[in-house]
This record gives C-alpha cells, structure tokens and sequence, in this order.
C-alpha cells in the first residue's frame, strides 16, 4: 500500500474533485468519508444541521473512511469550510483513528471563507501529529496551484 491516503468528506463533490486530483498527484490511496445519516438536499437545511453539530461537538457515526490507517505515513484531511471550521464528519474520523506519529496535511473547499479555524482545529485534535502545510481552494480551483502545492509538500515528505 501506499505511504499516502487522502481521506475526505464532501457535500457537493467540490471536496471530492480536489481530493481526486491530489490522490492523482501523489500517486495515494483515496478514502471517502460517509455518515451515517446524510445531510439535508436543502442548503437551509443542511446549514441548520451542521451549525447545530458543530457547536455541540457532535461527531455523526460514520460508515464508512475510518477504517485503520496505520499503513499510511502520511494523510491528507479534506473538508469544506462549515463555519470556519471542518465538517463533523471529520471530527468522527480524527477520533476514530490513531493519528499518534502520522504526518496531517489539511485541505479544504469554500466559498470565500478560506480555512477559517480548520488548521488550527486539526491541530488541536491532532496533538501527537506534525501537521504540514495545507491547501484551500474555491469550487473552480486551478489545478497548477494544487500541483505546485503537492510539489512543495513532496519536497517535506522526500
């Protein structure tokens, strides 16, 4: 297997594509995170869900993407930007998985918001990880800037 997994959880595949390119880049191993209980269709919907999880600290049972990752080395966090912060679904993942020695490189989709307190709050879930440099990007990413990104995070993992 390889040393690389990228793991993700994504609500309207704008995740998804950005993880898709990265696994492509790194030549990695690909993982979706899966909740048990979707979100709403609605965006009203599903911004009232997740505010109300995000304040309490919820983590939502997943059902898939926190299986062992103790082959990887290296693991790559993608979420979108909810609340300046990640998705529960990645705060059930971070907790369901030995992190301990594993180097964490963060990403995350928005739409304008930027990585608002996701580091930092990767970070603080992740106390015993060297967390390396992350990437945010909006839905029309442009692909050189991911790859130019991969390029100097190969240069910390070579």
């Amino acid at each position: 297997m390889s040393k690389i997994l990228v793991v993700y959880y994504s609500y309207s595949d704008t995740t998804k594509s950005l993880a898709e390119d990265i696994a492509i880049i790194t030549d990695g191993d690909i993982r979706e995170i899966i909740p048990e209980n979707p979100y709403s269709f609605t965006y009203n919907g599903a911004t009232k869900e997740v505010r109300n999880e995000i304040e309490r600290g919820y983590c939502p049972k997943l059902i898939s993407g926190n299986e062992s990752i103790d082959d990887y080395e290296y693991i790559f966090v993608g979420t979108p930007n909810w609340f300046k912060s990640f998705a529960p679904p990645i705060l059930s993942f971070l907790r369901s998985v030995d992190l301990y020695g594993k180097k964490v490189i963060p990403f995350c989709t928005h739409g304008g918001g930027g990585f608002g307190q996701i580091e930092v709050n990767i970070s603080k879930e992740c106390p015993n990880s060297k967390i390396l440099s992350g990437f945010q990007a909006t839905s029309d990413f442009d692909d050189k800037k991911v790859k130019d990104w991969i390029d100097k995070i190969m240069e910390e993992i070579i």
